[in-house]
């Protein structure tokens, strides 16, 4: 899951003032937000190869040339969704890691809501950045390496957060924070296919508690 920034949230806005502009002057045939925000569910329960124009035709409750029209072409659709999918599902894990005392309690954060977020009834299991097109075709080929940046924000977004644990005394200046923060991201993501494969919450918050048992030997925490 990546972190949401000032960049994704000004798409949201924008993209709701466009909304408005485009419809002015006519009466609303649908409503553009709702339109995306299934979009994105169709695209997270079935990856990018996997959503069909018919299912997405089907989800957003509107016709193809409608889509086009509005959203452009399927992969642009896709990445308006994967926006909107960061701005609003990203804050449920990021606030606690940003808002976090210490180092150790943000990761502990980040995980733990993990767990809760993956596995809610309400979404789709697991992450849509983690699991929407893992390999590469002719079709996916661009999405997929929009995903790989994406994932590699995560990394580094971590890597951050640690460096002020480094600051603060909490973590040794000799660790490797790049190394810490891949492993805690490599974690997540294996909590998202967890969750696919019909983990329960409870089921990824203890492989959560087995990952943050590693914290002292990775960091050279004191006590």
């Amino acid at each position: 899951m990546v972190a949401p920034n000032r960049q994704v949230n000004y798409f949201i806005d924008r993209h709701r003032n466009r909304a408005d502009g485009m419809e002015r002057g006519r009466p609303r045939s649908f409503d553009k937000e709702v339109a995306l925000k299934r979009a994105m569910e169709m695209f997270w329960a079935k990856g990018y190869e996997g959503a069909s124009m018919a299912d997405l035709t089907a989800a957003m409750g509107i016709a193809s040339p409608s889509i086009y029209a509005a959203f452009g072409c399927k992969e642009e659709l896709f990445r308006q969704a994967l926006q909107y999918y960061v701005a609003t599902e990203g804050p449920e894990i990021w606030n606690g890691v940003r808002q976090a005392p210490t180092a150790f309690e943000a990761i502990e954060s980040f995980l733990m809501q993990t767990a809760r977020a993956f596995t809610r009834r309400s979404r789709p299991p697991g992450c849509l950045v983690v699991l929407a097109a893992l390999h590469a075709t002719d079709q996916s080929e661009m999405v997929r390496r929009e995903l790989i940046a994406m994932r590699a924000k995560t990394v580094e977004d971590l890597r951050q957060r640690l460096a002020q644990g480094v600051a603060s005394g909490e973590i040794s200046p000799k660790a490797d924070l790049a190394a810490i923060a891949r492993y805690y991201v490599t974690v997540q993501q294996g909590m998202s296919i967890q969750a696919r494969d019909g983990a329960s919450r409870r089921d990824l918050e203890h492989i959560a508690g087995a990952a943050l048992a590693a914290w002292k030997s990775l960091t050279g925490a004191s006590d």
